[in-house]
């Protein structure tokens, strides 16, 4: 079966966070006989930022980010037996959504695969002619990248057909331990664009531990920072490209992850961030939001903080060995319950499942 799958890019997770979830499942689906077409555009300098070189497991077409480019590539939904639009393009996303509900053919699953799924939700609450909200009616299925029940009853409110959440996962071949890269010691290590919607959360988590612990090293990968005052023991180095991140993983005495705003709040929603520092065994350290016993255990697996206080804390007490502890057991959960072969199985799945139910159909 043939997917066409717009997305905001395969190649480079250069202001593109989805770049290792993208990778993760496609490659998954690909081992299931699946050929996949990856269409991404040519904007925000991403392809002057490639992590990966177009993969074997996936025909790559990046397209011209003008409307002769987005004609051009919406013409190819007609050929694909899935087709599959997924949020935060950046460029084009309404006529993305609604030229492949045109193009695809009557018999095409059409599916809208939201990886901000918060946002999502809050944009259509506040917008009666939400183009996603519009398209519900169209649509076969939504498929979420977390969310967890909250995100699976607002979107069935709003009239989506079947709304089911594929969460982050881990892939082994990318994502493991390396030895320490001394350009990454610390004592804390993050990495998170500078967003809106998650920079508060940054100066509560990351932040203000730092001033409280100034004789502490925390380092700070990611776009947008070069601007943003912080203490001194922060040391902001750019964006961290993918091929470096188990080095940036495993350095570190501890890592953090920090949510968005809306993630946070609805919860269920794991960073891919989350599976990357467990597979690569570090001791990870993450904000507090409803649902994270379902992928780590607190204390055992993960450390939880509910605020900078909470923070501070725990990097004050942790030593090596019980952040190795933390880090292998997180490796061993992650490699037996959360890997994204897992996620293509269960994706497979539900494109069989739907399969079956149109012949019933039919």
């Amino acid at each position: 079966m043939k997917i066409a799958f717009y997305g905001s890019s395969l190649l480079s997770s250069y202001w593109n966070g989805a770049a290792t979830y993208y990778r993760g499942i496609l490659k998954a689906l690909a081992a299931h006989g699946y050929e996949i077409t990856f269409y991404e555009p040519d904007a925000f300098d991403r392809q002057q930022h490639r992590d990966i070189d177009p993969p074997e497991w996936a025909r790559s077409v990046v397209y011209p980010a003008s409307e002769e480019g987005l004609r051009a590539v919406l013409a190819e939904a007609g050929q694909a037996d899935i087709v599959v639009k997924a949020n935060g393009v950046g460029v084009y996303d309404r006529e993305l959504l609604e030229g492949v509900l045109a193009q695809s053919r009557p018999h095409a699953l059409r599916l809208y695969w939201d990886v901000d799924a918060a946002a999502t939700l809050d944009e259509m609450r506040a917008d009666a002619s939400h183009p996603v909200l519009r398209a519900l009616p169209d649509l076969d299925m939504v498929l979420t990248y977390g969310g967890g029940p909250p995100v699976v009853e607002a979107y069935e409110g709003f009239g989506a057909a079947r709304c089911i959440p594929v969460y982050n996962a881990l892939d082994p071949d990318t994502h493991h331990p390396v030895p320490r890269d001394e350009r990454f010691a610390a004592d804390l290590g993050l990495l998170a664009n500078r967003l809106p919607d998650r920079e508060a959360r940054i100066e509560e988590f990351f932040l203000r531990p730092a001033g409280q612990l100034p004789g502490s090293r925390f380092l700070l990968g990611g776009n947008g920072w070069h601007d943003k005052s912080m203490p001194s023991n922060v040391d902001p180095i750019g964006h961290v490209g993918t091929g470096a991140h188990n080095a940036f993983n495993c350095t570190p005495r501890a890592v953090l992850n920090v949510a968005r705003d809306s993630m946070a709040e609805i919860g269920f929603s794991p960073a891919t961030r989350v599976f990357e520092a467990a597979g690569a065994a570090a001791c990870l350290i993450t904000d507090a939001w409803e649902g994270i016993e379902l992928f780590l255990k607190p204390d055992e697996e993960v450390l939880v903080a509910r605020d900078g206080q909470d923070l501070a804390d725990h990097l004050q007490g942790l030593t090596e060995e019980q952040a190795r502890r933390i880090g292998e057991a997180a490796r061993e959960r992650v490699l037996r319950e959360h890997t994204y072969t897992l996620r293509g199985e269960q994706v497979h799945r539900i494109f069989q499942q739907h399969r079956e139910r149109a012949r019933e159909v039919a």
